[in-house]
């Protein structure tokens, strides 16, 4: 299970026009699940993603987790994070979960994040989106479990 995240100012999704999740100050998310992932990996990830450091304290560090700026998330699913780029010109997708799978997972991974008590939105899972986000820093890691 892969997650990029990006410390954001705001971000939004938009499904066919329509906003489906939008945050202020907080950390938007890009979920891949893989086809050898399950309930364990998803609520690692997500205790990951809750106490990376990657916004700044007092003194400009990246000290500070985003349950400790009260921020909050978004949480999108973005299946080409898990595609296989070594070779040739065109992705592989055989690493990627079934579409069954990767929905299970994705919501529970938002389950997961909503149990810390942080504000969470989400995307619109298997929808075409449109994401807008002002990414602070800019500030962009790739987790990985």
């Amino acid at each position: 299970m892969i997650a990029l995240i990006q410390r954001v100012k705001h971000a939004k999704v938009e499904v066919a026009g329509k906003s489906v999740g939008e945050i202020k100050h907080g950390i938007l998310v890009l979920l891949g699940v893989e086809k050898n992932d399950d309930q364990a990996k998803a609520k690692k990830l997500c205790q990951k993603v809750m106490n990376y450091r990657i916004f700044s304290d007092q003194q400009g560090k990246m000290n500070l987790n985003v349950q400790q700026v009260q921020g909050e998330l978004l949480v999108v699913s973005q299946f080409t994070l898990v595609a296989d780029t070594q070779s040739g010109n065109r992705p592989s997708f055989s690493a990627g979960a079934s579409p069954q799978l990767g929905e299970e997972l994705y919501h529970y991974f938002i389950e997961c994040c909503q149990q810390n008590g942080l504000p969470c939105q989400s995307g619109q899972f298997g929808s075409d989106m449109q994401v807008s986000l002002l990414n602070d820093g800019p500030v962009t890691f790739q987790l990985q479990v």
